[in-house]
């Protein structure tokens, strides 16, 4: 009988400090990690987009050739989606930083532009003067203090570049 008892007396002395032993104080402590609060967009995709100037569409046929000029100006602007309210200007830089150098806020047409091209035979020539953009889709975002990422909002720009031109394309009627 004395056996066991030491027995039992040696098991529980062995387990005891390992489950109610305290751990040094720097090992068990852990610092919770902690970020600057942040907002920013991030541009998520783009692709080219024509953007038409107004009053810069002409159509001729059937057949021949269609010829035009810029007879007057005008300005394309950008154009914004969006649900939630997010600074023009920061969309503009994002975009400008990501996407291309040329992207601006808006782009003037000016005089002086003319274009010529044959229409095929029995189908109807289309020009239409504008510039040569980009649509890009874009997030508004905001770092959190626990270092996580809140998306704030999403949405669609159409974003003027610096070249101009004309667009031809032929149509049945």
């Amino acid at each position: 009988m004395r056996k066991r008892a030491t027995l039992a007396a040696f098991v529980m002395a062995a387990t005891v400090p390992v489950v109610a032993g305290a751990a040094p104080a720097a090992a068990g402590t852990v610092t919770p990690k902690s970020c600057p609060i942040t907002y920013g967009v991030l541009i998520t995709s783009h692709k080219a987009y024509r953007l038409p100037a107004k009053g810069a569409y002409f159509k001729d046929g059937p057949g021949g050739t269609i010829s035009a000029s810029v007879t007057r100006s005008s300005t394309i602007t950008y154009s914004l989606s969006t649900s939630l309210e997010v600074s023009a200007s920061y969309l503009f830089a994002s975009a400008k930083a990501s996407v291309s150098g040329s992207i601006t806020k808006s782009v003037a047409v000016t005089t002086g532009h003319t274009y010529s091209h044959d229409i095929n035979p029995h189908k109807y020539g289309n020009l239409q003067y504008g510039s040569n953009g980009y649509k890009v889709g874009w997030q508004s975002n905001r770092t959190n203090p626990n270092c996580r990422t809140t998306v704030l909002a999403t949405g669609t720009a159409k974003l003027p570049a610096t070249s101009v031109g004309w667009h031809y394309w032929e149509t049945k009627s």
